[in-house]
This record gives structure tokens, sequence and C-alpha cells, in this order.
């Protein structure tokens, strides 16, 4: 499992970087759904979205699933590419495959790296 370190993360399977307000799913995640076949950004540019907010939905050949924002603040970008190369999620979930770009969020109270690979050890059995 990868999970860098300069990252905040939610025990719902999201990212956050604080430095660039990208926010994405975790390889935890994507290797828990397999191999992903299908990504929807539910919001657009210039959306207000809250902590817990629908902002995609995620299927693979096992499982359909939602992401949520894991902070608030203003949707300046969208990772358009993800509909038209959904499999990106599976080699790159913290690369290329971010889904939106929220401005005014810090991750205040999210999970460390540490924190989140623990959390995701209780859950992996």
């Amino acid at each position: 499992m990868n999970t860098p370190a300069n990252l905040k993360y939610t025990k719902s399977d999201e990212w956050f970087d604080p430095s660039n307000g990208k926010v994405g799913l975790t390889d935890f995640a994507q290797g828990q759904l397999s191999d992903i076949v299908f990504v929807e950004i539910l919001v657009a540019v210039g959306d207000t979205v809250a902590v817990g907010t629908p902002i995609a939905s995620v299927e693979s050949v096992k499982a359909a699933a939602e992401t949520y924002s894991p902070v608030s603040g203003k949707v300046v970008a969208v990772n358009d590419g993800l509909a038209a190369g959904p499999e990106i999620l599976n080699a790159e979930p913290f690369g290329a495959a971010w889904m939106i770009q929220v401005e005014g969020a810090d991750g205040a109270g999210m999970l460390d790296a540490a924190a989140y690979e623990k959390d995701c050890e209780g859950r992996a059995h």
C-alpha cells in the first residue's frame, strides 16, 4: 500500500494534498475495489463542497462506490480526464488520478499517513 507522507487521509479512503488542494481516492481504496472501469465527477468548477459531499462515483469490476470530499471549500479544478481514462486510478491514485482541486481548505482534523495505515490494517482482514 502506497501512503505518501505529505498527504492527509480520511477513514473513508479519500486523500487531500494541503499544498495544492487536490483530492482523490487512496491506493488502499482502489486496491479494495480492484480494476476501476468508470469514474464520474459529480461536482463542477465553482461549486462549494463541504466535508462529506459526494464528489465522484467510481465503479470497478467488483463494486461501485462514492467518493466524498474530505474538506470544505470552493472547487477550482476538476480532472475531466478520469471519465475517458478511469483505469489511471489503478496505476496512479496519488498522481494523475486526482479528482478535484479545492481552494481554501487545510485538511485540519484529517489523518496523517501513519494513522491512516493503522486504520487500513484494521480493515484489511
